[in-house]
């Protein structure tokens, strides 16, 4: 028994993913290590607290404990933690608790949004040019027309001058 304990200890505190623990009333009950440096906070900061001071909300961790379901594969980006994190929420069976599991997509997240952002400035970029582009085909098509009539003009009095003297 002591062995399985130190076990779970051992898993707890060096499971790189968040594990959070809330009874009934939504209030933090047990958090591990990672959860804390996902929040940066101290566990003391965080045992006891209203989850919703917390999160933000507990609606989805409400309906795991009131509908016994699970509530899997929910994203969300906590930007007062610079934290983006995929949960998975369930109840614990036989007990008054909803647990959750935090995987941390901040990393992920980030490349994400960094791709995101150069896509659009490419897209603007790509918009800039072919604007430069068409005004720049637009001022050559006027020289051309421009230059086009002016010769037109000399030729026909050219050709009017010929027709003055053949006459």
């Amino acid at each position: 028994m002591e062995m399985t304990s130190k076990l779970y200890k051992l898993l707890w505190d060096y499971d790189p993913n968040g594990l959070l623990v809330l009874d009934p009333e939504m209030r933090v009950v047990l958090v591990n290590p990672a959860l804390c440096r996902m929040f940066k906070l101290e566990s003391a900061q965080l045992i006891g607290r209203d989850a919703k001071e917390i999160l933000g909300g507990a609606d989805e961790f409400l309906k795991a404990f009131l509908e016994q379901v699970e509530v899997a594969g929910h994203e969300q980006e906590y930007p007062q933690f610079d934290l983006y994190v995929r949960k998975v929420i369930f109840p614990i069976p036989g007990e008054p608790f909803v647990a959750s599991i935090w995987v941390d997509l901040t990393e992920e997240w980030r490349r994400q949004e960094e791709r995101r952002r150069i896509k659009q400035e490419a897209m603007q970029d790509v918009r800039r040019v072919v604007d430069q582009q068409m005004k720049v085909a637009q001022e050559v098509a006027g020289l051309l027309g421009e230059a086009t009539a002016e010769t037109k003009v000399s030729l026909l009095r050219l050709l009017e001058m010929i027709r003055k003297e053949n006459v």
